[in-house]
């Protein structure tokens, strides 16, 4: 394949290979091999994800791609990312609400300073399953954010080991895999979490996942704010009297090239 465009962004740490498709004419063949490709840190770009950038139904379609290759629904500091690129090359206005579209549906952003709001809809603690790494196992929260996470409360971050491997988990609730987070509680509306992620191992952070951890930290109804502290930053989730959560948190673009992958 000749040379492309692409940009590298990233979420608290959480970051993204962007590849531009506006008309969709460019990257129809973005297949797992490439994905995997442009996401190695060694001999490629490096990511977490890929972010294609395109057009679909009227308006702008996240494509999300884990390090994997595999398609994911959602991913909350990707869409952060996503959003940041559009502003930055004029496609969309910082004083307008914009609506992103994704596989978990469309989701209204807006700009707040060098921050970045997104409305994730809702989110629903769905029941309960364990988790395990090596021979220690943990009860854990079942929570549907478009797309699925479960929420392991530990005494310290340290407890769930070097997270190479994704943890163990029963594959007949999770038979796509899951998003697994463990936490620690640092004060009555503040957080602490490492994360592994389906497809792309364990990262800097996930803003999914900061949605459902806060979910489980914060009451069962009301109106709540909680802080989420993660190894590549902080994130502020909101969860509304009327149900809907919301993730503030910074996202940038930091470099831009051309590649052959």
């Amino acid at each position: 394949m000749s040379a492309y465009p692409f940009l590298k962004g990233h979420g608290t740490r959480n970051d993204f290979v962007i590849l531009p498709d506006l008309d969709g004419s460019v990257h129809g063949d973005l297949d797992d091999d490439r994905v995997r490709a442009l996401c190695d840190r060694r001999g490629g770009i490096g990511g977490d994800g890929v972010l294609r950038v395109v057009r679909r139904d009227g308006r702008w379609f996240m494509d999300y791609r884990n390090a994997d290759g595999s398609i994911a629904e959602m991913c909350g500091n990707g869409i952060r990312v996503f959003a940041r690129y559009l502003a930055d090359e004029g496609l969309v206005d910082v004083d307008d609400t914009v609506e992103v579209d994704t596989r978990a549906g469309v989701k209204a952003i807006t700009f707040v300073g060098d921050q970045v709001a997104v409305d994730m809809g809702t989110a629903t603690i769905v029941g309960e399953t364990e988790v395990s790494v090596g021979e220690r196992t943990w009860s854990a929260a079942r929570v549907d954010v478009g797309n699925p996470h479960a929420v392991a409360y530990v005494d310290d971050l340290a407890e769930a080991g070097a997270l190479l491997e994704p943890p163990r988990h029963d594959e007949t609730v999770y038979p796509h895999g899951v998003n697994v987070e463990f936490v620690v509680r640092r004060g009555p509306d503040h957080v602490a979490m490492r994360v592994h992620e389906r497809g792309s191992g364990e990262t800097q952070a996930c803003g999914t996942g900061a949605c459902a951890v806060a979910l489980t930290a914060m009451p069962a109804t009301g109106e709540a704010t909680v802080r989420v502290d993660q190894p590549g930053g902080t994130v502020s989730i909101t969860r509304t009297a009327d149900g809907r959560v919301l993730m503030t948190g910074p996202a940038v673009v930091v470099a831009s090239g051309t590649t052959a992958l």
